[in-house]
């Protein structure tokens, strides 16, 4: 039975160049809720598309010796080639060159100026131009850019404004009143307190100092600035007309249920572009949600900063799936992700090649080894059965309530933790001892049938994250595509069904050394610093470690320290020291003595680096759970980012030795 529409949008790409993973994260997220939300019994449109005007366009394509339409037609097609590899179910690409948008962007301009929501002035401030905005000098940050934190330069032309002021209070007023409005709480929280509440300036909604935009139709010297066009583009997509001669799409689809968009965007979407729908006289969006970054290894990804990592060379690593369920897995609710390489290979291995893999692949070979490949269900059952069970019966309803509350990662955990739970039940079980009884042949039918069941329901579940993964698993085990209430219900396997005779290898183990030797090759390791940089501290004193005296004395049982000057409780009070799962290391290229090292610590991720190298090896240190200096002031070391300590104990004769919790203690745990 439906459940009615659900209009899903994105930001749309800017065409300014080939997009990375982490502006790649936002389609595939987009498109798992949209592929669950179908599973759910829901008629979903889902809105993705191109930013394709403005300043940076114009420059760019002056720069390759191109007219701006064959520039971002380029882009556009790249953008759309990499959303189509991820292998992502949009139902429409709009781009803000098709000549209806623009038609109605000029539609739109015009209603706002005519009905006294727009009018004419001059605008001199301090401008930023790849994000095409103006700033006043208070709103910069150490002088540059508050969003890009690029260069401003002066600037002074004439210009329309739209009176942002006039539907101030009310906005206000909607987002108190519908506190699912803004997700997460913090977003909203940032949107009243350093803007709504302080007071909103009029807003600059057309440029003369660049040709490449929609021309106002009443003054053609001026350009709709992005805002106003990019914005509408949720609107005109789904065929809204300001004169009154809306689709039935529009009437049916509007108000888009999900506005999915980047934290760093979250003011034009929470701000601007319900403004301008309450002066076209129009209900606001359901929910916008402004997701975290992704980030790679030293921070927010830049061509700039030369840390981008792009989504078509990881899944020629990696395949499709793999990368769909890296960023899906490991982007917390409200929290920074992280990707690295080596992250990438441990996830591969331990959660795709292990975990969900080989259950699968030793399932349907237990099967065919034992019973010709035929599953039968026999009823010969025990207690462990139903704990199965009831783990499998359980999956569905909880990943559905993570979804409904856009908890995606612990959606696509709680799936991994039914898989996890067959890998279990086989040791449990031991289907390879049964085997040597005659007389327990049907208990080991029915153990390999309630195996087969339970991937069946986990596959289905996985088809909005890893939709071809899902559907390759219930190929080769013959087993139909469930909807969520046939996933609620045990035993639709069908008994007497035979599985593939020879199972696909799903995810194959990669060797982390081979594949970062594929890389280094790829993108060779710029110059480091000096090996005397390296082995600094944020204080110039030790190695990041925390050791007092590397390498001086003999070995002792007992070594004295020169006392340092005593600390008062409160300063000691200061320093926040918690329990930390360290996911990925790697060493710092051409360092000898750093490693930099994830460390998960509750549901953050700081990057750490440490002089001990020559006491420990990436692959080891990957898993550790450690005791961190939380709150340590970032420093660079050798060209990367520290943002913390690794505590360590250090011998006389400079042995160190990680300090780790005597008992098993959670990820965050405060150290006291």
């Amino acid at each position: 039975m439906g459940r009615g529409k659900y209009y899903l949008t994105t930001a749309i790409a800017y065409t300014s160049g080939k997009p990375h993973i982490g502006n790649t994260y936002e389609i595939v997220l987009a498109d798992s809720i949209a592929r669950y939300r179908r599973m759910q019994g829901y008629d979903v449109f889902f809105q993705t598309g191109t930013d394709e005007h403005g300043q940076k366009i114009e420059l760019k394509a002056q720069e390759a010796g191109v007219t701006p339409k064959e520039f971002v037609d380029g882009v556009a097609g790249e953008i759309r080639r990499i959303w189509d590899l991820m292998n992502t179910s949009y139902d429409k690409f709009i781009r803000t060159t098709d000549a209806d948008h623009e038609k109605q962007v000029q539609k739109i301009f015009k209603k706002l100026y005519d009905q006294g929501d727009i009018y004419k002035g001059y605008y001199e401030g301090l401008y930023c131009t790849p994000c095409e905005s103006f700033f006043t000098e208070s709103q910069l940050v150490n002088g540059k850019c508050p969003d890009c934190g690029r260069e401003v330069t002066p600037a002074k032309e004439e210009a329309y404004f739209f009176k942002m002021s006039k539907y101030a209070d009310r906005l206000i007023e909607h987002i108190n009143t519908h506190p699912e409005f803004i997700q997460p709480v913090s977003r909203k929280n940032e949107m009243m307190n350093n803007f709504l509440l302080p007071g909103l300036q009029d807003l600059c909604v057309s440029r003369t100092s660049f040709k490449w935009g929609i021309p106002v139709t009443f003054d053609p010297k001026h350009v709709t600035y992005v805002w106003l066009d990019a914005l509408t583009n949720y609107i005109t997509g789904i065929g809204y007309d300001c004169g009154g001669e809306s689709t039935e799409q529009f009437k049916r689809d509007w108000p888009a249920d999900l506005h999915l968009i980047g934290k760093d965007i979250i003011r034009f979407h929470t701000i601007y572009w319900p403004i301008f729908l309450m002066a076209l006289d129009l209900p606001l969006p359901k929910q916008v949600f402004g997701h975290p970054w992704l980030l790679q290894g030293d921070g927010k990804m830049s061509k700039s900063r030369g840390n981008v990592l792009y989504a078509d060379e990881l899944v020629e690593f990696f395949g499709v799936d793999a990368v769909r369920y890296f960023v899906l897995h490991e982007m917390p609710f409200e929290n920074d992700g992280v990707i690295t390489w080596e992250l990438m290979v441990e996830r591969l291995n331990s959660d795709l090649a292990n975990t969900l893999g080989n259950l699968v692949n030793r399932t349907i070979s237990m099967t065919n080894k034992y019973f010709g490949g035929v599953v039968t269900r026999t009823g010969v059952t025990e207690p462990v059965d139903e704990e199965l069970k009831a783990v499998a019966l359980a999956a569905p309803g909880i990943v559905s309530k993570k979804m409904d509350d856009l908890r995606v990662a612990d959606a696509i955990s709680e799936i991994f933790t039914l898989f996890k739970r067959c890998n279990k039940y086989i040791d449990e079980t031991m289907p390879w001892a049964l085997a040597k009884d005659e007389a327990k042949k049907d208990r080991l039918a029915e153990v390999l049938y309630n195996l087969t069941e339970c991937i069946s329901i986990g596959a289905s579940l996985l088809k909005a994250f890893m939709p071809e993964t899902s559907e390759k698993i219930l190929a080769q085990l013959n087993a139909k595509d469930r909807t969520l209430d046939e996933m609620e219900q045990y035993g639709l396997y069908e008994s007497g069904t035979k599985v593939t005779e020879k199972p696909e290898i799903l995810f194959a183990r990669l060797d982390l050394k081979e594949v970062m030797k594929k890389v280094e090759e790829r993108h060779p390791a710029p110059a480091e610093e000096s090996a005397d940089e390296n082995a600094k501290t944020a204080d110039g004193k030790g190695t990041e470690s925390g050791s007092p005296n590397a390498g001086e004395g003999s070995a002792a049982d007992v070594i004295n320290l020169e006392p340092k000057e005593e600390i008062t409780f409160e300063e000691f009070g200061r320093m926040q020291f918690q329990v930390g799962e360290i996911i990925a290391c790697e060493a710092v290229k051409k360092s000898r003595k750093l490693l930099c090292s994830q460390v998960k610590i509750g549901n953050q991720v700081k990057q750490i680096v440490s002089g001990i190298k020559a006491h420990y090896t990436p692959e080891e240190m990957v898993g550790k759970k450690v005791m961190v200096l939380v709150n340590l002031k970032p420093a660079k070391l050798a060209g990367v980012v520290s943002e913390g300590m690794l505590l360590c104990a250090e011998d006389a004769e400079g042995n160190l030795a990680l300090m780790v919790p005597e008992k098993e203690m959670p990820s965050g745990a405060e150290i006291c």
